[in-house]
């Protein structure tokens, strides 16, 4: 048999064994797009990229919600400053909601103590990111951001395999390293077609706030290499900067003046 592509609507194969593979939203969510932020590194702000997204999107007039999959590392809600517990109404969770409207779903929702650990294996973290698909009722949605966890492993199977995406966006620094490592969650997309939207470079450079120079603290960017090795499209590069740093730290995200990505 040839390696399955999700799409069930052209396919002539019949009692196809990887269709059991495919979750169903909640029976009360509609979601047109479902985009997820990846990158086989740690560090490189995922979550940053996915807040951006969320928000930019939200003030284009869009309904938006995030799912925050970096189980035992959700960063989601405290950029957003969301708290209280997730609760369930007629057979469904409930997703937060930060001020501006964006709906947000994390696993720091269903802990005491934001400082508690989460110490489970690799099989219940992906479990809980299922329920987080399939037992959430979002409404009607027009984009679903999904904040990954690094790697190609567990979360990354289940969201690639499982989730009805429309596409990734992968997210890299300017270190030859990050990208070697990056191109692993290109080359894991690509073997199993799912569309990759573009990539987003960030800590790309930090800019003198005096003479507004551009000062790559990383070196010379290899961005340009993977764009061409892969075809990839730029969406952005993003720079260091403590501005969106301070508005991270103290939940208010929502606040950034402006948002430059082509997307």
């Amino acid at each position: 048999m040839s390696e399955c592509n999700h799409n069930c609507e052209n396919c002539n194969v019949k009692d196809c064994n990887e269709r059991s593979l495919t979750f169903s939203l909640h029976a009360g969510s509609s979601v047109k797009n479902t985009i997820g932020i990846v990158s086989a590194k740690g560090g490189v702000g995922k979550s940053l990229v996915t807040s951006l997204l969320a928000i930019k999107k939200n003030r284009e007039g869009k309904k938006v919600a995030i799912l925050d999959a970096d189980v035992t590392g959700p960063s989601i809600p405290k950029a957003f400053n969301v708290k209280g517990p997730l609760y369930a109404e007629n057979n469904a969770i409930i997703p937060l909601v930060s001020k501006t409207g964006i709906k947000i779903v994390s696993a720091s929702s269903l802990l005491d103590n934001n400082n508690q650990p989460i110490l489970w294996r690799g099989p219940l973290i992906a479990g809980m990111v299922k329920q987080f698909y399939t037992d959430v009722n979002y409404g009607e949605l027009d984009y679903l951001f999904i904040d990954m966890p690094p790697g190609t492993a567990d979360v990354g199977l289940t969201v690639f395999q499982s989730l009805n995406l429309t596409g990734i966006i992968i997210v890299t620094t300017p270190q030859d390293l990050v990208n070697e490592i990056v191109s692993k969650a290109i080359e894991m997309a690509n073997k199993m077609n799912i569309k990759i939207i573009g990539v987003i470079e960030n800590m790309s450079y930090i800019e003198c706030p005096d003479c507004h120079k551009q000062i790559t603290v990383f070196g010379k960017s290899h961005l340009g290499e993977l764009v061409n090795k892969y075809k990839l499209k730029v969406l952005a590069r993003l720079p260091i900067d403590s501005n969106i740093t301070n508005l991270i730290d103290s939940g208010t995200i929502e606040d950034i003046k402006n948002i430059k990505i082509d997307y």
